[in-house]
């Protein structure tokens, strides 16, 4: 890539207020770093995309990466399927995410049929698609807005379609929730994160990113139309689900 990545340090040093948190510019510039070093298992879940794409993508199918940020699941995917194996439209609402995007998917994979716009999921006017996925983008959708979004969702898959869901979620046991978020600390300590920089970021994404129970999901995704729904990966905190739709469903006019 022609653009550096540098290292997370945006709440390194003491504010007297802390922003709440957004994707900008300067969020952009660091976001590998931070992913590497915030979000748990963000690489294993990266790589099954592919896998997942072989057993269930019909061959052609259109695909979604909704809050693609950085295009990571556009890059996955590329890194596994032929050029002719799918079509891919990554959507963002941050600008400077999108032109990131576009850059890296042109220089990496220019051969691939790939798109990234600049858009809002919730008013997105969605083609039928064979795979969906949100990786770690329904957590920051207000709660009431979540469900309607998988039922458009669901509307777009085709029969035998699948969505790939992850999130961060919270425990439904206080206590169990306690220590999953305190293992959560020492985890962003180990990969060189102060308690300075945990806290400030921590009251930057306060009702910025609203987590959900494992059970919640599941139950949004049956309520959304999906024949089954289930939980293939979590490290603590952090979950991804694969949500079917059945074979036989009929497609939304």
């Amino acid at each position: 890539m022609s653009d550096a990545s540098y290292r997370d340090a945006i709440f390194s040093t003491p504010l007297d207020k802390v922003a709440r948190f957004s994707f900008d510019e300067q969020v952009v510039a660091c976001f590998p770093d931070m992913i590497r070093r915030s979000v748990p298992g963000y690489g294993q879940i990266l790589a099954m995309l592919g896998l997942i794409a072989r057993r269930h993508l019909r061959h052609g199918a259109h695909v979604y990466d909704l809050g693609c940020s950085l295009g990571a699941g556009g890059l996955a995917l590329a890194g596994h399927l032929p050029r002719d194996a799918f079509r891919l439209t990554g959507v963002d609402l941050s600008p400077a995410m999108v032109k990131r995007a576009r850059e890296t998917l042109a220089e990496e994979y220019p051969d691939h049929d790939i798109e990234i716009i600049e858009g809002d999921i919730r008013t997105l006017d969605y083609r039928a698609s064979g795979m969906i996925v949100l990786n770690f983008t329904l957590q920051f959708l207000d709660p009431g807005e979540r469900e309607a979004l998988l039922v458009r969702l669901y509307e777009a898959l085709e029969p035998g379609g699948v969505l790939v869901l992850s999130e961060k979620i919270k425990a439904g046991d206080e206590q169990d929730n306690a220590w999953l978020v305190e293992r959560y600390h020492d985890f962003k300590r180990a990969n060189g994160y102060s308690d300075l920089e945990i806290s400030q970021k921590r009251n930057a994404l306060e009702n910025v990113l609203v987590p959900d129970r494992l059970d919640d999901h599941h139950r949004r995704l049956a309520a959304a139309g999906f024949s089954r729904s289930l939980t293939w990966f979590q490290y603590m905190n952090f979950a991804s689900m694969v949500a079917f739709k059945d074979p036989d469903a009929e497609m939304t006019p």
